[in-house]
This record gives C-alpha cells, sequence and structure tokens, in this order.
C-alpha cells in the first residue's frame, strides 16, 4: 500500500512539474496563435465596413438617375411648349394688326353704304380722305412707315429705280424725279421699295 501511495504522489509532482515549467517556446506560439485571430477581426470589420461604401455610391447614382429623369422630362414639356407657342405666332402673328384695321373696315362699309344714297362726289372725297387718313394711322402704330422720296437723293437702300429721266440738269442729277409707288418700312426694316424715277 505504501508504495502505490509513494508512485501516485511522484506523478502528481512530476505533472506540477510540468505545468509550472511550460517552455517559453510553447508560449510564444500560443500568442502567435492568438494574433492571427485578432487579424481577422480587423480585417473583417474593414469588410464589414465595405459593403456600406459600396451602397452609398448606389444610393448616388440611383439619386442621379432620378434627377436625370426629371431634368430630361422637364427638358422635353419646355421644347413641346416653345413649339405650340411658336407655331401659334406663324398662325396668329398678325392678328394685332388685323384687330386694328378692322374698324377701318367698318368706315368703308359705311362710306360704301352712304355713296349709294348721294351723288355729291365731294362727299365721297371727303369720305374717302378720312378713311384713309385713319388707316395710315392705325398703320403707324403698327410700327409701319413711309419712306420720303420728295426732292430725295436716289439711295438703293430705300429706292429702286425704274425710269431714267435725262436732261434734267445737274442739281437734279441723282436725285428722285417721281414716285410711281411709294415705300414702306417696319420698324426700320424695308419692307417694300419705294418704285422712282431717277434724274440722268
Amino acid at each position: 500500500m505504501e508504495e502505490k501511495n509513494i508512485n501516485i504522489e511522484d506523478e502528481k509532482v512530476t505533472t506540477d512539474e510540468m505545468a509550472v515549467e511550460t517552455p517559453a517556446d510553447e508560449l510564444s506560439d500560443t500568442n502567435s496563435q492568438e494574433a492571427p485571430e485578432a487579424s481577422e477581426t480587423s480585417e473583417g470589420s474593414e469588410a464589414a465596413e465595405a459593403p456600406s461604401d459600396l451602397d452609398q455610391l448606389k444610393a448616388e447614382v440611383e439619386s442621379l438617375k432620378t434627377q436625370m429623369l426629371y431634368k430630361t422630362a422637364e427638358f422635353d414639356n419646355y421644347r413641346k411648349r416653345t413649339l405650340k407657342e411658336r407655331a401659334e405666332l406663324i398662325l396668329n402673328g398678325g392678328e394685332k394688326t388685323i384687330t386694328a384695321l378692322l374698324p377701318v373696315i367698318d368706315d368703308m362699309e359705311r362710306a360704301i353704304a352712304n355713296g349709294e344714297k348721294t351723288d355729291d362726289p365731294q362727299v365721297l372725297r371727303e369720305g374717302m380722305t378720312l378713311i384713309y387718313q385713319k388707316l395710315m394711322k392705325v398703320l403707324e402704330t403698327q410700327g409701319v412707315s413711309k419712306i420720303e422720296t420728295e426732292d430725295a437723293d436716289f439711295d438703293t437702300n430705300l429706292h429702286e429705280a425704274i425710269a431714267l429721266v435725262p436732261g434734267m440738269g445737274d442739281d437734279k442729277k441723282g436725285k428722285v424725279i417721281d414716285c410711281m409707288a411709294t415705300g414702306y418700312k417696319l420698324n426700320d426694316k424695308v419692307i417694300r421699295y419705294a418704285k422712282v424715277a431717277v434724274g440722268q
């Protein structure tokens, strides 16, 4: 019995000695085995952060796509509206002028109706003169003006020479002698050249 107890105690001592006398190499090995686990966790956290950046970029792309769609729709609406306004302007651009001329037409109709009731040429002449003056005032309000030709120098920018009149003297050379058709300007733009005879 005593021998067995001694053996057991010896075994205990030897195991305690082994536990106490753990080599330093084994400790360093255990530390080195634990270190990779720490590095793996740091890599895992970076990997966890990476998807969030990717999600943010995707959200920005989607936002830009939405903005682009809105801008494209707005531009398309603007283009359609502009084309519609342009078409209406082409069709109804003279509405203002025609509306201004309607009272003149009314005067002409009244003059015609009254002309059937009288044989006095003076009354008809006065009526025609009044209508003409009213018409010219309406045209002036629309920016229309006559091109002056009386005693004017011939100007190819304003006049069209349809005849040359020789023997008018040096003082009439290059001057407008007569006007066969009055010229007109619309806001400083010639819309019809004055047809004139020029001294030679």
